[in-house]
């Protein structure tokens, strides 16, 4: 893992959300440098699924080293931080680092958001963000280090990332552009970036979200701590960057990346708003041989099953393809059925006009997919979608990982005569 320097002692960093998980660990992180933090979260009492509050995160903070000022802030509050902004100059001097973390999400589609929950996300995401950053500007403004640092995806205009949550989606790129204007605004002042997990990471809201047994498939909130104290140590110039935590600690000379996982080896979720999957697990699984040779001669013949949901999928899905739909995909894809109508189906997206049934593919299959028969109808049908399957445990996923994102998108576009 990256080695502290020391090149923190003594700045003030201003961490809204920091009480647990990701904001946690960066404090952690600076603190060990010897820095000051300033934890500006809501939580004072224990949750009973979201361990820490602000006292817990500052007791941690100070036996590493570093000296902490709890802030009860909700940042949807304007005047909550501007207290506790006051609080931190007049303790510390100043600030010199803001680290935008609290968020707030729901995965829900546009019928099943509440307004309730549109308004908490583009409140705390975007408006929190932006009132936050505005608050502690003018302090930045004085300091030698000024990094403005939001935990906000890069902007990917792939429809793919609104379809399912909308609000969601347009509340955390809601940070993104304050990178991207604030950058341009204070260029040669602040620094101004965003970082993004390549990873699903392991936090309890995690655990909330995908259930147990998701943590295999994690790495750890240290990566992002590396990621973000390797953002602190460059100059005023690296700015406007929407930057990758994988991508920069290899920049930093990191290439063993299992120190940072769950459960090293196991393959990984990838997060949202990135159309690859990551190459390690790819390559890992390609490796490992994952996706299973379909050699000819030795296929032996299956009873087809009963006419059922799957096979009523098929015949739509095998009705919708074209040599287009083929050239934009080229690949094969195999699925492992459970249940009644299950057994082994493909998807050949490789071959002139494609082809669908049931049985074993005439070539290699590079992606292997299994799941319940009653899943797969409702992932063709959109009622389920394959990121949460995957993320759930629901769907298993061999092979080549890049190729199961352009079936998703494959989906999206059938869904609609399904």
């Amino acid at each position: 893992m990256l080695p502290n320097t020391g090149k923190l002692a003594g700045c003030t960093v201003f961490i809204t959300g920091a009480s647990r998980g990701i904001g946690k660990a960066i404090a952690l992180k600076a603190a060990k440098d010897g820095a000051n933090i300033v934890i500006a979260a809501k939580t004072t009492h224990t949750h009973p699924k979201l361990p820490g509050t602000i006292y817990t995160a500052a007791e941690e903070i100070e036996a590493v080293g570093g000296k902490a000022l709890p802030c009860v802030v909700d940042v949807r509050d304007e005047q909550q931080i501007s207290d506790a902004v006051d609080k931190a100059v007049k303790k510390f001097g100043g600030i010199d680092i803001l680290v935008n973390n609290a968020s707030a999400i729901s995965l829900t589609n546009t019928l099943e958001t509440p307004t309730k929950r549109v308004d908490l996300m583009m409140n705390v995401n975007t408006r929190g963000t932006y009132l936050t950053s505005k608050a502690c500007i003018p302090y930045l403004k004085k300091s030698k280090i000024a990094h403005i640092l939001n935990l906000s995806p890069p902007l990917n205009l792939n429809p793919v990332w609104f379809k399912q949550h909308c609000a969601y989606t347009i509340a955390k790129y809601g940070m993104s552009m304050c990178v991207l204007g604030m950058a341009e605004e204070f260029k040669g002042e602040i620094a101004v970036n965003a970082l993004w997990p390549k990873t699903a990471i392991h936090t309890a809201a995690m655990d909330m979200l995908g259930g147990s047994g998701i943590e295999s498939q994690c790495r750890k909130v240290d990566i992002i701590a590396d990621a973000a104290y390797s953002i602190f140590k460059k100059p005023k110039s690296f700015t406007g960057n929407f930057v990758i935590d994988e991508n920069i600690l290899k920049e930093e000379g990191i290439k063993n990346f299992d120190i940072y996982a769950v459960k090293p080896g196991h393959p990984l979720i990838p997060d949202f708003f990135l159309d690859e999957y990551p190459e390690p697990v790819t390559k890992k699984m390609e490796s490992q041989g994952s996706v299973p040779e379909v050699k000819e001669g030795k296929l032996q013949p299956q009873p087809k099953p009963s006419s059922g949901p799957v096979e009523e999928t098929f015949k739509i899905v095998k009705a919708s393809l074209s040599d287009d739909v083929v050239k934009a995909t080229q690949a094969i894809y195999l699925f492992e059925l459970s249940g009644e109508d299950g057994g082994t189906w493909f998807l050949d997206l490789k071959s002139k006009g494609g082809n669908a049934g049931y049985g074993e593919p005439s070539d290699q299959a590079d992606v292997v997919m299994s799941m319940s028969t009653d899943d797969f109808v409702k992932m063709f049908s959109g009622k389920l979608k394959p990121t949460m399957a995957f993320m759930s445990g629901r769907l298993k996923i061999k092979g080549n990982m890049a190729l199961a994102i352009k079936l998703e998108k494959l989906m999206n576009q059938m869904s609609a005569k399904l």
